[in-house]
């Protein structure tokens, strides 16, 4: 029964109450998130009959009750029962860890903040589904699946027809300058970064040698350049490098502390929702729909990771996502490494969209997207901050041809933070306090280079997109819907921003989340059994066998993965990992709808 559209209606769960049970590293993001969007508190349930397992109600206002299921493991697997179980199982701790040469977990709950996000999605894309003519909807997520989906770039080459573009190899960023300041050099411009060594007197082989691996690291989480380029900076003081960095066009950041970022931290939401002017009822999707977007169009002007990654997600809601793409396609679906002549990394983001060239510097083709954008229910892209309004398709020049369009922008910075350097994932890390937050206080701060905000920015994308979409429902308008990295960053380190503005350790203490060795490999104890597993020497016995001794002493632990090729073949995900007509593997979707 779909909800009658209230013109009072100011946030899209305006009316709604919601009720939540158990663990509270399931539940509080959630209902954080629910309550911004407008919900009503009801008060706490006592924790469900299974600590493990978190639900979330939200009822009223017309709407059938939907319901969330959250648990660690979508399917009862032994040892996968927190955080750090779930990011020593999917991989993350393999990707985070290529840095350092071995497996290492992160400081922050990236697992659970992800499974967070996408079960406020799988929430709202319900209730956007039930306004349009579909069903109440039960929606189920887990951990497991979010930190599948968080590597599942990483996934998808190493299951690929050829090997990486570049080594995998220990190393990488963050610099030192000779007064001790560390920080993060960002620029896709290889002249600039030639440019910026030769102001520092590096040597030129280095610089060479250096600039595939910094190229990549985005795609390795690891960047093995030459130690004299660690060396050149160590020998120069920061104005120096400043100065270095303004002459070439580069950009470079100090790594900032996570006490800084708490100081000047706004309180903003991850995400802004601006009604537009009053547009049409958009139909009902037929009834029997499948998935709860079928029926509604996404186009899609997205670089690199967070804006396709958000289009992506919409379209496993059931959206039909058409990509625009430059004359001669998307130059990404070349990066290496290939599946079937196609990036696996590429398809990991964009498999079974619809792809138009339209070239947006040409007055015609800016026209053909306007006529795309009256046809459409939602415009997304991440293009650099200006761009639109410069080629005449931001919000008013579209939402003037469709008034009912749900406009989405997800940038790096939302304009937040004035002088803010170049909104990549590794100087939003930079100059957010990531690089404490995601490493414990025996560890020098250092942002990792696996794409954490990249993806979160991506999910928290469509969590904004699918709240316009309910929105447009209930009120009869379009809606402008903002996101960032700069949100995302925020996000994941709430608890240590709050640790901090308390005038408390805001990082993690020593030895945190870090695996220990066994004859084969690694295992990672369950958070709440780390301090008692380190007591045993698990060297000489083989990963199952230290697993099993420590469940012996009633401690949980599982095996970390390493290489995640062996994903496929994990009992823990068996039957969950497929590969697509290219043959690239392909994670499971996140939520699941009943």
């Amino acid at each position: 029964m779909a909800s009658p559209a209230t013109t009072q209606t100011v946030r899209p769960l305006d009316g709604l109450r919601l009720d939540t049970s158990g663990p509270p590293e399931l539940t509080g993001l959630v209902a954080q998130h629910l309550r911004l969007l407008g919900a009503r508190t009801e008060p706490m349930s006592a924790e469900s009959a299974d600590a493990r397992t978190a639900r979330i109600t939200l009822t009223g206002n017309g709407y059938l009750p939907h319901e969330a299921q959250v648990t660690w493991a979508a399917a009862p697997v032994s040892g996968v029962v927190d955080e750090a179980t779930v990011q020593a199982a999917t991989g993350v701790m393999a990707v985070h860890g290529r840095r350092d040469g071995e497996p290492r977990g992160l400081a922050v709950d990236y697992a659970a903040t992800a499974t967070a996000v996408l079960t406020v999605q799988g929430l709202l894309a319900g209730l956007v589904g039930q306004s349009r003519g579909g069903p109440a909807a039960r929606v189920a997520t887990s951990a497991d699946r979010a930190g599948l989906l968080a590597v599942s770039q990483y996934l998808a080459a190493a299951g690929a027809d050829e090997g990486e573009a570049a080594e995998i190899a220990p190393g990488g960023p963050p610099f030192t300058a000779a007064d001790g300041l560390l920080f993060e050099l960002e620029t896709l411009d290889p002249g600039a970064w030639a440019a910026f060594w030769r102001a520092l007197d590096a040597p030129a082989e280095a610089v060479r040698a250096g600039w595939r691996p910094f190229q990549f690291r985005y795609a390795t989480a690891c960047a093995p350049f030459p130690q004299d380029l660690h060396a050149i900076t160590r020998a120069h003081p920061w104005k120096h490098i400043q100065q270095a960095a303004s002459a070439s066009g580069a950009e470079v950041c100090p790594l900032r502390t996570l006490a800084q970022r708490a100081a000047e931290h706004d309180g903003a939401a991850p995400w802004s929702l601006t009604p537009r002017r009053a547009g049409h009822r958009p139909q009902a999707a037929h009834p029997a729909a499948e998935r709860p977007l079928t029926g509604l169009t996404v186009l899609e002007a997205g670089r690199r990771i967070q804006a396709p990654l958000a289009a992506h997600l919409l379209g496993l809601l059931g959206a039909t996502v058409i990509r625009i793409e430059p004359p001669g396609g998307d130059p990404l679906r070349g990066m290496p490494p290939a599946c079937a002549g196609v990036s696996a990394r590429w398809l990991a983001l964009n498999r079974g969209k619809q792809a138009v060239e339209v070239d947006i510097k040409a007055p015609s083709g800016r026209r053909r997207l306007r006529e795309m954008a009256a046809e459409a229910d939602v415009f997304l892209h991440n293009w650099a901050l200006g761009k639109a309004a410069q080629l005449g398709l931001d919000t008013d020049d579209l939402t003037a041809v469709n008034p009912a369009l749900v406009y989405a922008y997800t940038s790096g910075w939302s304009d937040r933070l004035p002088g803010a350097p170049m909104g990549t994932d590794f100087m939003v890390q930079a100059r957010t306090g990531i690089g404490e937050a995601v490493r414990p206080a025996d560890e020098a701060p250092a942002p990792s280079l696996m794409t954490l905000l990249d993806v979160l920015g991506g999910l928290l994308g469509t969590e904004a997109v699918l709240a316009g979409l309910l929105l447009r429902e209930r009120t009869g308008q379009g809606v402008r819907v903002d996101s960032s990295l700069l949100g995302a960053a925020d996000v994941l380190t709430a608890p240590a921003l709050r640790r901090a503005a308390a005038g408390a350790g805001a990082r993690r203490p020593a030895g945190f989340r870090r695996p220990l060795p066994t004859a084969d490999g690694w295992i990672a104890p369950a958070d709440a059994c780390a301090t008692a597993a380190r007591a045993y020497d698990l060297r000489d016995l083989s990963t199952d066998e230290a697993v099993t001794q420590l469940r012996e002493h009633g401690l949980t632990a599982t095996a970390v993965t390493t290489d995640l090729a062996d994903l496929h073949h994990d009992p823990r995900f068996a039957g969950s990992i497929g590969r697509d007509a290219h043959g690239a593997p392909a994670v499971p979707d996140p939520w699941s709808f009943a």
